[in-house]
């Protein structure tokens, strides 16, 4: 038989009532550094849970045993019903004391920084005169898609066992291929060797809704952009004539006319989106190809002819990724980038040359770069898989297939810091095996004396004092503005559709006892020197609401350099 109901409770308090008073008159302070929204967020979660949690504990107490139901006896325990409106006032407000706040000090953040970047990038601008900008080589179509619909569509189920292929013969490797750069959200380019697939997807990719077309490559992206900037651009590529008349009255095409262009198709995706077991923890795509003209570098000899009578500032080459894991006769690629590198090694000492780089995996093509095409620039341009790819081949070993896709800035900045020695040393090297002094000017390639590394969450650039690249800030500040500007496909910036990610401060090194940046809202470019070179760090808008990542590295590469020239 249950025991008659009581008309009241003992409550066990426990810690003592002088504690509420405490806790009444003592603010606990929340973290008062605002990194981003996400982690805001949590920390403000987090932080909000442990105070309910402690005010529960202070202000009720309630023991789980028998003893809790009693009758309370007078004089004994600690009231509810002398204390119980007082207690629960209390709990009210310190609820309200406590609550987390709202988005206004992120939506202040946002906007202090943006309107310091946007400051920096207007400090300087370029000349009256339009400079001359000569970019190759290659072009295509890109047809872009959301990469798990496409798959959805063809019927290719997830893997089970995601793998790196250096290329793709079959709708297996496929799947493994995507699976293996989807998860980390890590940018990949393959060349898929199976016409009767590539095809297959190419018409999927026509029927899919919400596709889109553009004209697409390293070199007509970067004159794009360039030409936007207020360059005149001189572009070695093969077109169709459609796409060739779409192209800005800037821009100079050096090329055959072509009926069938090269087709990319750029399987997109957005950070959290899921294939099967598999969850992308970033936006980015995956790119497959099956050039015909590309790996040929067919427009060379047209824009080798027409750059002699351009007279450039400022020689960009990119592309050179359709080369890779292609099935080239016995030295017919070398003998095509023997071409290229004498095409760079008679450029006027006072013209610029910057070699982006791109997703390499063919260790044979690597090589022949390192030997034949870079040793002729002066500046590079990569992200942070390329950076840590090239910089193991520098060091004698193989290539790098996939990298941590965030890094730390420090760790960013030491590949840098070791990427510019080691190529600067080749460059002393191969000038003392053949006796010429490196002021010489018949010193063989050119020093490196630019390094611009893009990542999603910042921007890093390296530049030698004294060296032809100007305006390393401002330039850093544009490019990081460019990469929310393509993104999220819209000149104009958005606060609320950005966030920073970027640490709230970052070490210069990961050598123990390293120098700590902080991230100020109105001075967020930070620069200093070391050695023969400026180093300057800007953090990215990364935008939230994700229309193309496609052409990103491409863009933010060529709004780098404009401010440079």
């Amino acid at each position: 038989m249950c025991p008659p109901r009581a008309s009241y409770f003992r409550i066990v308090v426990t810690p003592p009532p002088q504690l509420l008073l405490t806790l009444l008159h003592t603010r606990l302070k929340p973290p008062t550094h605002l990194p981003s929204r996400g982690y805001l967020s949590f920390k403000y979660s987090l932080f909000a849970s442990q105070v309910s949690a402690v005010l529960v504990l202070a202000a009720v107490g309630v023991l789980a045993s028998p003893q809790s139901l009693l009758p309370m006896e007078r004089g004994s325990g600690f009231s509810f019903m002398k204390y119980g409106t007082a207690v629960s006032l209390a709990v009210v407000l310190l609820a309200y004391w406590f609550r987390p706040p709202g988005d206004s000090r992120l939506d202040d953040r946002l906007d202090t920084v943006l309107s310091s970047l946007l400051r920096a990038e207007s400090k300087v601008g370029i000349n009256n005169a339009r400079p001359r900008v000569a970019i190759g080589l290659g072009g295509c179509v890109d047809i872009l898609v959301d990469g798990v619909r496409l798959l959805n569509k063809i019927g290719l189920p997830p893997t089970n066992q995601p793998l790196h292929h250096d290329y793709i013969e079959n709708a297996d490797q496929l799947a493994q291929s995507f699976a293996y750069f989807f998860v980390p959200g890590a940018a990949a380019e393959r060349f898929v060797m199976n016409n009767t697939l590539f095809s297959q997807l190419v018409e999927t990719s026509r029927e899919l809704p919400g596709n889109r077309w553009s004209i697409g490559g390293n070199a007509p992206v970067m004159a794009g952009r360039m030409a936007t900037e207020g360059c005149d651009v001189l572009l070695g590529g093969s077109f169709s004539p459609d796409f060739a008349d779409v192209l800005s009255q800037h821009i100079t095409v050096a090329g055959n006319v072509v009926e069938e262009p090269d087709i990319h198709l750029i399987l997109e995706y957005p950070s959290g989106a899921t294939w099967g077991q598999y969850t992308a923890r970033r936006a980015n795509r995956y790119i497959v190809h099956s050039d015909d003209h590309n790996p040929y570098l067919a427009a060379l000899e047209d824009f080798e002819d027409k750059l002699q009578d351009f007279h450039p500032d400022l020689l960009v080459m990119g592309g050179l990724q359709m080369m890779d894991s292609f099935p080239f006769q016995q030295g017919e690629r070398k003998n095509l980038l023997s071409r290229l590198g004498n095409l760079l090694s008679s450029s006027s000492t006072r013209t610029g040359v910057h070699f982006e780089m791109a997703s390499f995996v063919d260790e044979g093509l690597m090589g022949d770069l390192l030997h034949l095409v870079l040793p002729h620039a002066d500046s590079l341009g990569m992200n942070e898989q390329e950076l840590p790819n090239l910089l193991s081949l520098l060091r004698g070993s193989n290539v790098t297939v996939l990298s941590d896709p965030n890094p730390r800035v420090a760790t960013v900045l030491d590949q840098m810091r070791e990427l510019y020695r080691l190529v600067n040393q080749r460059y002393r090297d191969a000038n003392e095996d053949s006796g010429v002094d490196t002021n010489a000017a018949s010193a063989k390639g050119r020093p490196l004396s630019r390094l611009h590394v893009h990542t999603l969450a910042f921007q890093a650039m390296i530049v030698t004092r004294g060296s032809q690249w100007k305006n390393t800030m401002s330039a850093v500040a544009k490019a990081s503005l460019t990469a929310n500007r393509h993104v999220c496909g819209s000149p104009d910036i958005d606060p609320s559709k950005a966030r920073l990610i970027m640490d709230e401060s970052f070490s210069v090194s990961r050598q123990e006892g390293s120098q700590r940046i902080p991230l100020e809202e109105t001075r967020p470019v930070s620069c200093w020197d070391e050695d023969d070179y400026e180093i300057c760090v800007a953090p990215n808008l990364v935008c939230t609401d994700v229309y193309q990542t496609a052409g990103g590295g491409d863009n933010i590469s060529a709004a780098g350099l404009v401010l440079q020239i």
